[in-house]
């Protein structure tokens, strides 16, 4: 066989050889059977569990799971470089602002509040008492904030992301609109980094300026709320790929700084050391 036959074949067989993926820190529980699973659920892993919406309106250029894929992105920056056990995302939460645009899903707050506890404490059967949500909502803030002191007085900790803090020095550098929180220019900016292809900035829109409380709302007449006929609350037209990359690195910093300080964090007072049996 010649030299260049050789090197056909060659580069045959390269082109049929699976990627090699760099190996991850943490695991994904999902991925694992329970016989594997049951070692590596040691008391002194970090359980994460991404909270993301699925489905939750975000304008008229972001996709109704916009959270989730915040959420998954996240997930798997953090499991790529600290040693946690990764969850499922779950894509339903306390999204209450957002039920008059199609598609828009919410649970109740005690319902979100009682389901984060249930998942916590099925994992926490088995050794772990530290978890972390990694929430990319604001409205499932405050059933977080309840989750977090009824785990606590099981001698579980939970901790989670709160956007409106984390990335938040990054995103002072970069913001240009003068209001906004909702599929606006932070928001579109991150998801343009993220994933581009599912935005359609032909479509974006600078909305919902009238800054009112309440709920969004598409009715001009409807006093109790802020009204955003295209469900927007900012201005999506400003946003880049640029500012996206500069928010989105300084929120995993501040992910990553949340998850090592839990990871230290003493356990409450009274709390089992061993694996809880119920």
């Amino acid at each position: 066989m010649t030299l260049a036959g050789l090197g056909a074949l060659l580069g045959l067989a390269l082109a049929a050889a699976p990627e090699s993926k760099p190996e991850s820190a943490g695991i994904r529980l999902g991925d694992l059977p329970w016989t594997e699973a049951e070692a590596a659920l040691a008391p002194e892993r970090v359980v994460v569990l991404p909270l993301g919406a699925g489905t939750k309106e975000h304008g008229p250029h972001l996709p109704l799971k916009n959270d989730q894929v915040l959420a998954d992105y996240f997930a798997g920056r953090l499991v790529a470089v600290r040693p946690v056990a990764l969850l499922p995302t779950l894509t339903y939460g306390f999204y209450p602002a957002f039920l008059e645009y199609p598609g828009s899903v919410s649970l109740s707050f005690e319902t979100q509040r009682n389901l984060v506890a249930e998942i916590c404490r099925s994992v926490a059967r088995h050794g772990p008492r530290r978890f972390y949500v990694l929430n990319t909502g604001i409205s499932t803030v405050r059933p977080l904030v309840e989750t977090a002191a009824l785990l606590r007085a099981e001698g579980i900790l939970l901790r989670f992301t709160d956007l409106r803090t984390a990335g938040k020095r990054a995103e002072d550098r970069v913001r240009r609109q003068r209001a906004g929180s909702h599929a606006d220019e932070v928001e579109t900016s991150m998801i343009l980094y993220i994933a581009p292809s599912l935005v359609r900035m032909d479509r974006a829109v600078k909305d919902g300026a009238e800054v009112r409380p309440g709920p969004l709302t598409r009715d001009p007449k409807n006093a109790a709320g802020h009204y955003s006929p295209s469900g927007v609350f900012g201005d999506a037209t400003l946003a880049t790929p640029e500012k996206g990359r500069v928010i989105v690195e300084g929120v995993v910093a501040d992910i990553l700084e949340d998850v090592d300080a839990l990871a230290r964090e003493p356990l409450p007072p009274g709390a089992p050391r061993s694996p809880l049996v119920r």
